[in-house]
């Protein structure tokens, strides 16, 4: 492992100290800088002849690189781009990124990034992050060891059975790791050399892939029970060997896994799961944002989920909580949500209930007095007119869920239904905006978790909002490494769904979207840092407790900015290296 060194002199001025030379320097992509390097730099560090006379600025190469990568027409062929610019060049990626992030968030992330897990072995062109599969048990430590930079502070993980709405994409699934560091360094500002993403490639159940001639993964069965548990038990302890600063996100493990691992560990090492909790912050923002816009009281709020896997059942206990805070309880409190899955109302007589959904099932008694017995119909249409929502949240992962029919019915019950179909990628989506609005004649307030572009009502131009977890789980990590946090808590959630809800302007409202603008991005990610630093100190799990004076600037500080420093030879640690390029694949 490598350190990325960073000297901050006296001045203010930083240079780094660049230890290669050479042609292995131009194929290094976190030292080079290209045609960037300035003629003193060539000549210092052994690239006289090897580049073209000109030197350019960041500036110049971002715009070429740009138009080249506008050339493609394909959403897939313009992740293909970004992803080798990136293999070649991590500060110029993240300056094209960073300067165009409302144009290529959907393509790094969510849709274009479902795409490209599941191509991912026909679209691979250099290897990224960290791999672990079973043969890795007794040296995951020493795997994690191989990691090209050892001040890792921030890993991304998944064991690829639920990515996104799509299933098991086994070593596909790494695409999501991958994707969201990228939004972490782009949004928040985290070092790209502090991030690491990781697959526990435990094998897949996904007979296409496994006789697919072409995957890369563990090409056997997914791994499942004890020896599940104890290779993921090895995985955390060696993290917290090997990279004791570090930051754990769990991503797209399948519901009982991802809650049963995150309540493991939660005290273990400093760890959350954004498929249950950044996913709730989001649904609790819409919410709050939702009471704002039509003026009914958090605690009039009335909502019904359809989807109880780690998604629903997650910001099901995220509005709970948020309800709970505004002054109800009790039976108020259980009445004031309803969950769905795909055979209808949850309900606590159903034999087949597990034990994440039991909260949230209703009593018998209230379901057959609100005409939902045992022997009449618990559908969508049918909660819908016995149980009156205000907001109806998606997260079944089933494309055309919320029907026509049911739409209407919402937009009969209520003058402005607050309707989110969150599921991803664009393909899974509950219902598209355009029909939910014309089956409301444009009064629903609608929040889709991929990007869809404004929709044109009776001569009104109508912003869809992304109720997206790129508006969290940046911000999340950030204040945690800020506030150098021992334990990533419910209330930090919390406190950034809140903070969330108030970054949505006036306009953002009276255009009809419930979350500001992604072009806002690294704003918004700021301020809900900031508000998690808070909490995490008043929490008491912070180890670098900061006054709310100086919690601003110690995020501004913490936030880089994709930008070339000047560069200076380090020693080399083997002279007999000075030339050589890294091998390709």
């Amino acid at each position: 492992m490598e350190r990325f060194e960073l000297i901050h002199e006296p001045s203010g001025r930083k240079r780094l100290a660049v230890p290669f030379r050479g042609a292995r320097l131009l194929r290094n992509p976190m030292y080079t800088k290209g045609s960037a390097f300035t003629q003193e730099e060539r000549h210092a560090l052994g690239l006289e002849g090897l580049l073209p006379h000109a030197v350019t600025t960041m500036d110049q190469q971002a715009r070429r690189v740009y138009a080249s990568i506008q050339r493609k027409q394909d959403p897939l062929e313009k992740y293909i781009g970004l992803a080798a610019l990136q293999d070649r060049n991590e500060h110029l990626f993240y300056r094209v990124l960073v300067d165009h992030i409302q144009e290529f968030l959907p393509i790094v992330y969510t849709p274009t990034v479902g795409k490209a897990c599941q191509e991912f072995s026909h679209i691979f062109r250099r290897a990224r992050g960290i791999w672990i599969t079973p043969e890795h048990r007794g040296h995951v430590a020493e795997v994690l060891r191989n990691a090209p930079f050892e001040d890792i502070r921030l890993i991304v993980v998944t064991d690829n059975e639920r990515i996104l709405g799509l299933g098991d994409q086994g070593v596909g699934g790494m695409g999501i790791p991958i994707g969201k560091l990228a939004l972490y360094t782009a949004a928040a500002g985290i070092p790209p050399w502090q991030t690491l993403p990781i697959s526990l490639d435990v094998g897949t159940d996904n007979l296409d892939l496994l006789e697919d001639e072409f995957y890369l993964g563990w090409r056997a069965p997914r791994l499942r029970g004890p020896e599940y548990d104890t290779l993921v038990d090895e995985f955390v302890h060696a993290v917290k060997a090997v990279f004791p600063k570090a930051l754990l996100q769990w991503e797209d493990f399948k519901k009982f896994n991802a809650f049963r691992l995150m309540e493991r560990y939660r005290k273990t090492i400093t760890s959350f799961n954004d498929d249950i909790q950044g996913t709730a912050a989001v649904g609790v923002a819409a919410m709050i944002a939702g009471s704002r816009a039509t003026g009914i009281p958090i605690q009039e709020q009335k909502v019904l989920f359809l989807g109880s896997g780690a998604a629903g059942i997650g910001i099901a206990r995220l509005v709970r909580e948020t309800l709970k805070r505004s002054g109800l309880d009790g039976v108020a409190l259980m009445a004031a949500t309803a969950s769905l899955d795909i055979q209808g109302l949850l309900v606590d007589d159903d034999p087949g209930l597990d034990p994440l959904q039991k909260p949230f099932a209703w009593p018998a008694a209230w379901a057959e007095g609100m005409g939902l017995g045992r022997d009449q119909k618990r559908d969508l249409v049918s909660v819908i007119k016995a149980f009156k929502p205000t907001m109806l949240v998606g997260t079944s992962g089933t494309a055309g869920a919320f029907t026509e029919e049911a739409v209407r019915e919402m937009a009969a019950l209520r003058d402005r239904p607050v309707i989110l179909p969150m599921s991803n990628p664009t393909s899974k989506c509950e219902a598209k905006p355009k029909d939910i609005l014309a089956w409301t004649e444009g009064r629903a307030l609608v929040a889709t978790g991929s990007p869809f572009d404004p929709v044109q009502f009776n001569g009104r131009e109508i912003r869809i909002g992304q109720s997206n977890n790129v508006f969290i789980f940046p911000g999340v990590g950030l204040g945690v490494m800020v506030s150098e946090s021992r334990e990533v808590t419910d209330g930090m959630f919390a406190a950034a769904a809140r903070q969330l809800a108030a970054e949505v302007r006036d306009e953002d409202l009276e255009a009809g979207s419930l979350f500001p603008s992604t072009s806002r991005i690294r704003e918004v990610t700021a301020h809900v840092a900031e508000a998690v630093v808070k909490e995490a100190r008043d929490s008491g799990v912070a180890n670098r407790p900061l006054p709310d004076g100086d919690i601003a600037a110690a995020v501004a500080a913490a936030m880089w900015t994709p930008a070339y420093a000047p560069a200076d030879p380090a020693p080399l640690a083997n002279p007999a290296e000075r030339n050589l390029a890294p091998a390709l694949t």
